[in-house]
């Protein structure tokens, strides 16, 4: 008896098939190089900038890291992530440093903080100062109670060492950057002007070094969309999406940050379009005949992707469903085909609203004519949002808009005065391409009492979207030379969705493609 079962143990051992692995990607080495290039970057900017503004070419540019916080007046310390202009200069992850570079001779200076004894006792180790002049690759560190000392000795011309300090505006947030701020900052000369427009500049093209970390943002967090798609059942709740990705994400990308808040809104919710914040925290439970919209991206050493994936969460569109979803991606496809350097934003805006007019017109859901639809605006009361963003260390990265680029004006019409960039696109920019179609109450109910454009509503058919919700579909494009690349590699299709949601590999092999296509 006991020989036979091991016998048989034996051989079910050999029959077995491990798994297959939850992830076929493996978390890059991070390169530093990249933050070297980033500073090579800024001092060709500055240098040149300094020439042609006939100014020395002398001085520090000098920035602040982020520090760590507690939660309010408690000793809990926050997750900390590192200010994004100082990661993208000097790609450092810890708290309390200031970095500075030498106009003068090129020179890229770290100063880390002197911690105290016990830091070894409660945190570990105490890192030496060589440890960090390696690992960030600069020229020279020293501790930031001798930055004023360091500066001043550095310094190779006369009178007071000038500084170039980042303060400006972001016109996403309209909040400001903080300038350095440091014990004997009276020595120097301060300018508060020059810096901020040239390095937010330097952020907007993008190095292959830091497509590649895009990319791999990019493809863990498609993958983690795919497995959410896989796992979606109706009953589950919102945050049960939002786990899986999170799990994901960190699991087998190595990602502790997400690039913003998870969306995971489902049903009517999908209407609100920044769903999943604190008073709205992905908590509905999922029911049959729901739409899910999915908006969540993953960041990997700094770097960010940003993600939308709408689909039904039975696995099934319905026509209605069905109607809505193409007519996003119609647009988000238009876009993607139109994009090119030189083309400009506000085009592409406009093109992905008359897109899906044309489609709603079709579903019999708008009637009339379309230019004039666009003339009264009425693509804003189903898409109110840009069309999309710059992208890279942060989700929204800076420069869409630019006080040293003629026509930088915001437009102020509804849709487009949402616009996070009106610029003509350039080799090397990443965008957001992010179509969507709402049905939300608070723009419908208006657009339907006004005389100007009630008359665009087919009234009876309206209705039957009223808790529909929304659709977004989001994907991440780098414009190349000759037009764009999507670094986005999630189904789009209706039947790649319904294949993938009813257990097909991704990418579809000739099987599943061939199945999907007869069932449909």
């Amino acid at each position: 008896m006991g020989k036979r079962l091991k016998e048989a143990t034996e051989a079910l051992a050999m029959a077995w098939t491990p798994p297959p692995p939850g992830s076929y990607l493996t978390p890059p080495k991070i390169p530093f190089e990249l933050h070297v290039a980033n500073r090579e970057k800024l001092l060709k900017s500055i240098r040149s900038h300094l020439s042609d503004s006939s100014r020395p070419l002398q001085g520090f540019v000098l920035l602040q890291g982020g520090d760590e916080k507690n939660r309010y007046c408690t000793d809990h310390t926050e997750l900390f992530r590192q200010e994004s202009y100082f990661a993208y200069l000097f790609g450092v992850r810890e708290p309390g440093f200031y970095g500075a570079i030498d106009i003068a001779s090129g020179n890229s200076i770290l100063f880390a903080p002197r911690l105290p004894a016990e830091y070894a006792v409660w945190l570990g180790e105490i890192k030496s100062l060589s440890h960090f002049k390696e690992r960030y690759m600069v020229s020279m560190i020293y501790y930031t109670d001798e930055i004023a000392q360091v500066l001043c000795d550095q310094y190779g011309g006369s009178g007071k060492p000038l500084l170039f300090l980042l303060h400006g505006l972001n016109t996403d947030s309209d909040n400001f950057s903080k300038p350095a701020e440091f014990q004997g900052i009276e020595k120097f000369e301060t300018d508060l002007t020059t810096l901020h427009p040239i390095l937010t500049e330097c952020r907007v093209l993008k190095s292959d070094l830091e497509l590649a970390l895009i990319q791999f943002a990019n493809d863990i967090s498609s993958e983690a969309h795919i497995e959410v798609m896989r796992k979606t059942r109706v009953h589950m709740k919102e945050y049960q999406l939002e786990s899986m990705f999170l799990h994901h994400t960190y699991m087998y990308g190595g990602c502790r940050h997400c690039s913003y808040t998870c969306i995971c809104a489902t049903g009517g919710n999908g209407a609100v379009l920044h769903y999943g914040h604190a008073a709205a925290p992905n908590e509905r439970i999922l029911e049959d005949g729901d739409m899910a919209l999915l908006d969540m991206g993953a960041e990997y050493h700094f770097y960010g992707s940003d993600i939308t994936c709408s689909f039904p969460v039975n696995g099934k569109f319905t026509s209605d469903q069905a109607l809505i979803y193409n007519a996003v991606l119609e647009a988000h496809n238009a876009v993607i085909s139109s994009m090119k350097p030189g083309v400009n934003w506000i085009d592409m805006h406009k093109l992905a609203e008359k897109t899906i007019l044309e489609s709603l017109k079709k579903g019999s859901i708008l009637v009339g004519d379309v230019d004039d639809m666009m003339a009264e605006r009425l693509g804003a009361v189903f898409m109110p949002h840009g069309l999309g963003h710059f992208m890279g260390i942060d989700t929204h990265d800076p420069g869409g808009f630019l006080k040293n680029l003629q026509g930088m004006e915001r437009p102020k019409e509804p849709g487009l005065k949402s616009l996070r960039t009106i610029r003509d696109l350039k080799e090397g920019m990443v965008i957001t391409v992010e179509p969507g179609c709402y049905f939300i109450d608070a723009l419908l109910t208006p657009a339907l009492e006004s005389s100007n454009t009630s008359k665009f509503f087919n009234h009876e058919t309206i209705g039957r979207f009223k808790s529909f919700g929304g659709v977004r579909i989001e994907s991440d494009l780098h414009v190349t030379a000759n037009g764009c690349k999507n670094m986005t590699k999630c189904p789009r299709e209706t039947w790649e969705i319904e294949a993938v949601m009813s257990g097909a590999p991704w990418p579809l092999d000739n099987t599943s493609t061939n199945s999907a296509i007869g069932k449909g």
